[in-house]
């Protein structure tokens, strides 16, 4: 209970500092050098939050439809002989960091949302393939026969049996991407993607305290926000499979 208190709060918190920085100047007030501005103006916060959302969710939701596919297709007979070289792909975002990664992508690409979202897109495979790998593969022997003593098709066992079985392990693999995706998205900004790493590098570039702490700060609440929302979408689907 406590802790719902506190993500609620937490919540409240954000959004009220989003809709209305500038009451919050006096919090910032001590951090900052005399003449400098308390609060980052140059582009709004929320704006820059709503893009930053946006550019994550777009790279989770990719990440997991091609890690998903993949997991899949190496899981059936005809596709185990493509482990190895699925491991080998989704592996790739995890040896390249991700700023060099943006530095591949620019030339080609150019500057902006682009060689962002191809970072975080490679970032964020490894988690999840290799939790859906899991969540296919640990399946009770006992499950496999009940489904063909059903009668159920490959097809049918795939979408009735094994993913909603495996949901619970997939979502811990979403959450670690979409956490891991959040943070990493700040360095868009060095690309000139709109994210909330622009306040960060303003206040870096500035020697402002205030503007590192409030891009910070914006982040690290959502990235809260969002482990514990996958925590308890994991929660629930484990318990309808009946684990919880």
């Amino acid at each position: 209970m406590t802790g719902r208190l506190l993500l609620a709060a937490a919540l409240l918190f954000l959004l009220a500092f989003l809709a209305s920085p500038h009451s919050f100047a006096g919090l910032f007030q001590p951090l900052i050098r005399p003449n400098q501005p308390a609060i980052y103006t140059q582009t709004p916060l929320w704006s820059l939050t709503l893009s930053h959302l946006t550019l994550v969710a777009l790279a989770v939701s990719a990440s997991t439809l091609v890690a998903l596919i993949l997991a899949v297709l190496v899981t059936r007979p005809a596709g185990r002989e493509f482990l190895p070289l699925a491991r080998t792909i989704t592996a790739v975002g995890q040896t390249l960091p991700p700023v060099a990664v943006l530095a591949l992508a620019v030339p080609v690409m150019g500057f902006g949302a682009g060689p962002t979202l191809v970072a975080l897109f490679l970032y964020g495979l490894l988690p999840v393939f290799e939790n859906a790998l899991a969540g296919l593969t640990r399946q009770p022997a006992q499950v496999a026969e009940a489904a063909r003593g059903m009668g159920l098709t490959a097809r049918q066992r795939l979408w009735q049996v094994d993913l909603p079985l495996a949901l619970p392990v997939i979502l811990t693999g979403m959450r670690l991407t979409a956490v891991i995706s959040l943070g990493t998205a700040t360095i868009g900004s060095t690309v000139a993607a709109r994210t909330l790493g622009e306040v960060i590098i303003a206040g870096l570039l500035s020697s402002n305290t205030a503007f590192v702490l409030q891009g910070g700060m914006v982040v690290g609440i959502i990235a809260i926000l969002i482990h514990q929302t996958f925590q308890t979408l994991e929660r629930m689907a484990a318990r309808r499979i009946g684990l919880g």
